[in-house]
C-alpha cells in the first residue's frame, strides 16, 4: 500500500496540544510531528489517554472546549489548516477530511434513519444534490450499506441506530465516512467494535478505496494484528509524545524504544489457558431454549396490510454455566450476542424459554421478585459512553449500585475508590465526568460499576474491545484475579478470538441467534466441527500479515 507521491498530504509540525486545568497533564500533544503521504496508510498506537484521538480532533478542527492548540502547524495538501474559517472547515470535513469516529452510538442521530443520515452526507456537500437526484442518491446510500457488509440494504436503510447491533453502526459510520472518497480518512479505532470476518472485509474495502483514489489513511487502533495487515508506516505515542515512527516491518519486528516493546508484548498471544474451572454437579446458571424474535423492518412500498415477518435473534439457545468458570460467547455482528447478554439480566421480553439461577427461574419472577437477585448477575456493556449516566460523576456512578443495595454512603465511596484503583485509575477520577475520559478509560469505569455490586456471574459484552493491549492485559489478568477470589462466573462476548482462547475455559459459537458449536477452548479452537467456526479463526486480524516475523503477532488461534 505503500504511497507513490512525495510531497506529503497531512503534514503535522510540532503540534502542541493544551489541556484545560485540572486535567491529569497539561498538555494532550507536545512537540508531534508526522506525515500523512496519497495512498499511505500510518497507524498511530498507544495506551489509551496517549493522545491518539486528540490527534485526531485536532486535525478536523473538533477540539472539545477549553483544548486548545499551543503551538504547531497541520498542513493539509499544503495548506495550513489553522488559518480556515470554521464554514471552511465544515465544507472540507466530509468532502475532503472524513473521519470514522470511535462510538458510534453517539456520533449517529438517533432521530434519523441510517439510510436518510448518510443521504445527508450527500446533499450538504452538494453531491447528487436536486430531487431529480433523489432516486441517484437512495441508489448510492444502497451501494454503501453493501460495500460495508450490512444484509439487506434495501430494508436496513430505513432502520434507526438503536435497533442496530455496535457493529452494524460502526459500519453504518464507515458507510458515511467513505461516501464522498475522500483524499483524507481518519479512522479512529473503525474496526473496534466489529467481528472478525467484517473486520477483514472493512480493512480490504479501505484498502480497495485507498488504492483507487490514492487515499492517505491515519488509522488509529490498538490491535498489532491490525497494524501488522494494513500500515505502510506506524507512529507510537506515549503521553501525549511521539516516541517512535518508522516503517512497519522495523516497528514491529525490531522496536526502537521500550514503550513500544512494551505495547507488543502485551499483545493477546492465542495459546489457550490451561486453567481448569472449578465446576460441580449443579450449573449456576442454566439457560433452555431461549427463543427471541423482532418484527423485521419493511420498505415503504410493502403494503401495510402484509403479515409482518420476524427476524429471530434468539432461536433456540441452551447452555449451562458453573461456578468459576468462564464462558466465551463469539460469533458475527448481529449473531445475537448482545441479545443473549441482555436477556440473561432479564432487560426486555423473551418470547419463549427459562433462564435458571440457582434452581430460580428469574423468567417467572416479577420485576418486584427479581430486584433483590439483580445483584448477583452484572453486565459490563458494549458501549460506555451510552452506558454511563453523563450527569453523575464516576464516584457517584461507581458507588450507586451499593447505595441503592443498602450499603451506607461513605463505605459505597470508599469501596469506590479502591475499585477506581483496581482498574487502574487514579481517585481523582472520582471527581470528573464520564465525557472528560477516554473510550478506554470509560470502560475500565463500566468494570469498576459492576465489581462495586460483588456479583456472582459478570456478563462482560465486548469489555476489552475498546481497549489497548497493555491495559486489555491488565483488564484481563484483573478479571482472572476477582475470578479467584470472589468465586465470579463470566460470560465473557467477544469477537477477538486471540482473547476468548486466553480467558475462556470454554466456546460457544454463535451464528443467526443459534449456537452452532460450543466445547472446552482447545477442542473449538484445534478441532472445529463446523464451518462456520473455521471461518471465524481464518479471518483473525494478524494471519493475512506478510510483514510481521515477531512471534507474540504471528502467533494465532
Amino acid at each position: 500500500m505503500t504511497g507513490t507521491a512525495s510531497a506529503p498530504l497531512l503534514s503535522i509540525e510540532h503540534l502542541t496540544i493544551a489541556l484545560p486545568p485540572g486535567a491529569d497533564r497539561t498538555h494532550a500533544l507536545r512537540e508531534v510531528s508526522l506525515q500523512v503521504r496519497r495512498g499511505e496508510v500510518m497507524c498511530v498506537v498507544g495506551e489509551s489517554g496517549s493522545g491518539k484521538s486528540m490527534l485526531a480532533h485536532a486535525i478536523t478542527g473538533l477540539l472539545s472546549a477549553g483544548v486548545h492548540r499551543a503551538g504547531g502547524r497541520i498542513l493539509f495538501e499544503g495548506n495550513d489548516l489553522g488559518s480556515r474559517s470554521a464554514e471552511q472547515m465544515r465544507a472540507l470535513r466530509g468532502s475532503d477530511i472524513s473521519m470514522i469516529f470511535q462510538e458510534p452510538l453517539s456520533a449517529l442521530n438517533p432521530l434519523m434513519s441510517i439510510g436518510r443520515q448518510i443521504e445527508e452526507t450527500l446533499q450538504v456537500h452538494h453531491v447528487l444534490s436536486g430531487r431529480r437526484a433523489r432516486a441517484a442518491r437512495a441508489a448510492r446510500v444502497i451501494e454503501l450499506l453493501g460495500l460495508v457488509g450490512l444484509p439487506e440494504p434495501l430494508v436496513l436503510r430505513h432502520a434507526y441506530p438503536s435497533t442496530l447491533s455496535g457493529g452494524q453502526r460502526q459500519r453504518v459510520l464507515i458507510a458515511i465516512a467513505l461516501a464522498l472518497e475522500p483524499a483524507l480518512l481518519i479512522a479512529d479505532e473503525p474496526t473496534t467494535a466489529l467481528d472478525v470476518t467484517t473486520q477483514a472485509k472493512i480493512l480490504d474495502l479501505i484498502a480497495q478505496v485507498q488504492r483507487a483514489r490514492q487515499m492517505g489513511v491515519l488509522f488509529i487502533t490498538h490491535d498489532f494484528g491490525v497494524v501488522a495487515e494494513i500500515a505502510d508506516r506506524v507512529a507510537v505515542l506515549e503521553h501525549g509524545v511521539l516516541v517512535e515512527c518508522g516503517e512497519a516491518r522495523q516497528v514491529l519486528n525490531a522496536p526502537c524504544h521500550p514503550y513500544t516493546q512494551q505495547l507488543l508484548d502485551a499483545v493477546p498471544h492465542g495459546r489457550f489457558a490451561s486453567r481448569a474451572a472449578s465446576r460441580d454437579d449443579t450449573p449456576l446458571l442454566k439457560v433452555e431454549h431461549l427463543h427471541k424474535h423482532y418484527p423485521a423492518r419493511r420498505p415503504a412500498e410493502f403494503s401495510p396490510w402484509r403479515r409482518r415477518a420476524v427476524v429471530p435473534a434468539l432461536d433456540d439457545v441452551s447452555f449451562s454455566l458453573h461456578r468459576g468458570e468462564t464462558l466465551g460467547i463469539v460469533g458475527e455482528s448481529g449473531s445475537g450476542k448482545s441479545t443473549l447478554a441482555r436477556a440473561l439480566l432479564r432487560l426486555g421480553h423473551l418470547n419463549a424459554g427459562r433462564i435458571v439461577f440457582e434452581q430460580v427461574d428469574i423468567t417467572a419472577l416479577t420485576e418486584r421478585q427479581l430486584r433483590p437477585l439483580r445483584h448477583h448477575i452484572q453486565m459490563v456493556f458494549q458501549d460506555p459512553f451510552a452506558s454511563l449516566n453523563g450527569r453523575q460523576k464516576v464516584g457517584a456512578i461507581v458507588a450507586s449500585g451499593p447505595i441503592a443495595q443498602g450499603l451506607p454512603r461513605a463505605d459505597a465511596h470508599r469501596r469506590a475508590l479502591e475499585l477506581l484503583a483496581l482498574v487502574g485509575l487514579s481517585a481523582a477520577a472520582a471527581d470528573r465526568y464520564p465525557h472528560q475520559f477516554s473510550g478506554g478509560q470509560r470502560q475500565r469505569i463500566s468494570l469498576a460499576r459492576a465489581l462495586a455490586l460483588e456479583p456472582k456471574i459478570l456478563v462482560a459484552d465486548e469489555a476489552v474491545s475498546g481497549l489497548d493491549v497493555s491495559v486489555q492485559a491488565q483488564v484481563i489478568e484483573l478479571l482472572h484475579e476477582v475470578q479467584q477470589r470472589m468465586g465470579l462466573s463470566l460470560i465473557f462476548i467477544t469477537h477477538d478470538l486471540r482473547i476468548a482462547a486466553q480467558i475462556c475455559d470454554r466456546i460457544a459459537v454463535m451464528r443467526a441467534g443459534r449456537i452452532v458449536e460450543i466445547g472446552e477452548v482447545a477442542q473449538v479452537f484445534e478441532a472445529p466441527r463446523h464451518p462456520y467456526t473455521r471461518q471465524l479463526i481464518e479471518a483473525s486480524p494478524g494471519r493475512r500479515a506478510p510483514v510481521l516475523s515477531s512471534p507474540a503477532i504471528v502467533e494465532c488461534v
